[in-house]
């Protein structure tokens, strides 16, 4: 596409119109041939990025051709498992353990991904947690602090750090949820965050456009991540899911794909500012 931002004065007398008439022509032909990897030569930082979501966008990024680099809190044997793959994949990975809720992590992580990768197109904030509570009054001033730290606070504190590395063409998606669309009873916190990352996406898009980066989300609904267990009492792990239209949880390997079309330029350059949701077939208001 042309980067004028405006076209010459012309008309046609009758619809639909030809094409030959045009000018300049459209650009109709794929951007990305058939079979050519997506992200070939990026640099993505996943934030959340040693399990589940993370780990399933990490292992779609590096099949595409990126070199990924994980923020995780302290679950090593995950990280490690995911550098490995993305390794065997072909691609290098850098695996960095830390709390995102710190901006000072925040802004050394960067630094150090773009020292030892060279650079960073990719922004993924994925990273997150919940802590379910009965009623309203039983969420402390601690847990609330927590959950918006590394839910929001986090995403806020790595855009931050990555926009002094990212150039035109780079991309940020916001990892936000079903629940910012219709809240959760007993994730009261945990929902208000996800608003937030709405309404961060939007703003941060409307800031960044005219310098060429490009700012979505991905709202996923019930997914089958190591969150799930580590949150849930057994038998509501045991219906999880069950009351989507599919009747079933989404796996991460269904949602990864979402974010490699955010994340490239052949798919998505003309989108910015959007959520894609991935959530079992339930209608939400946008």
């Amino acid at each position: 596409m042309t980067d004028e931002s405006t076209l010459p004065p012309q008309s046609q007398e009758q619809q639909p119109g030809r094409t030959a008439a045009m000018e300049p022509q459209p650009e109709e032909q794929p951007r990305a041939p058939a079979g050519t990897p997506k992200l070939q030569g990026c640099v993505a930082l996943i934030s959340g990025g040693d399990s589940g979501i993370g780990r399933a966008v990490a292992l779609a990024f590096a099949d595409h051709g990126a070199d990924v680099a994980i923020l995780y809190l302290d679950e090593h044997d995950d990280a490690n498992e995911t550098k490995r793959q993305v390794e065997a994949s072909g691609r290098r990975c850098i695996i960095i353990a830390g709390d995102v809720g710190a901006e000072a992590f925040c802004r050394e992580a960067v630094d150090r991904v773009v020292c030892e990768l060279g650079k960073l197109d990719i922004l993924v904030n994925n990273a997150a947690e919940q802590h379910p509570q009965d009623s309203l009054e039983k969420i402390s001033a601690d847990q609330l602090e927590r959950t918006f730290r590394t839910n929001i606070f986090g995403q806020f504190f790595l855009a931050k750090a990555a926009l002094k590395h990212m150039r035109k063409g780079g991309s940020i998606i916001n990892t936000t949820s079903i629940t910012a669309y219709q809240g959760n009873p007993r994730l009261i916190d945990y929902s208000a965050t996800k608003g937030a990352i709405v309404s961060f996406t939007r703003a941060l898009s409307n800031s960044l456009v005219k310098e060429g980066i490009r700012v979505n989300a991905v709202a996923p609904g019930p997914i089958w991540t190591p969150l799930i267990p580590s949150t849930f009492p057994p038998e509501a792990v045991e219906k999880f899911g069950s009351d989507t239209p599919m009747g079933r949880p989404g796996q991460p390997d269904e949602l990864a794909p979402s974010y490699v079309f955010l994340a490239s330029n052949a798919d998505s350059s003309y989108i910015s500012g959007q959520v894609i949701h991935v959530n079992g077939g339930q209608v939400v208001e946008s």
